[in-house]
């Protein structure tokens, strides 16, 4: 898997870490973090740097789907 920082960029689009989610749900700890994306049905996962998920989960506990045409884009975060 190549390394470069082009590559490691494309890689990180659509991921939304935990700080990201510090900043969008205004929220310190990581259980309150925790707590308000499980109230909101969206899935996460537990990484070395904590919490993260990605835009599309995001978009799907928001109804966005095949059936829904609304998608977020990554600037709202």
């Amino acid at each position: 898997m190549p390394t470069d920082k082009a590559s490691n960029t494309r890689l990180q689009l659509g991921l939304v870490t935990f700080e990201s989610l510090k900043t969008v749900t205004g929220y310190e700890r990581r259980s309150d973090i925790e707590r308000s994306l499980q109230s909101q049905g969206i899935r996460f996962f537990y990484g070395r740097n904590g919490l993260w998920t990605t835009l599309t989960l995001i978009n799907r506990a928001g109804g966005a789907g095949a059936e829904n045409s609304e998608f977020y884009e990554p600037e709202i975060i």
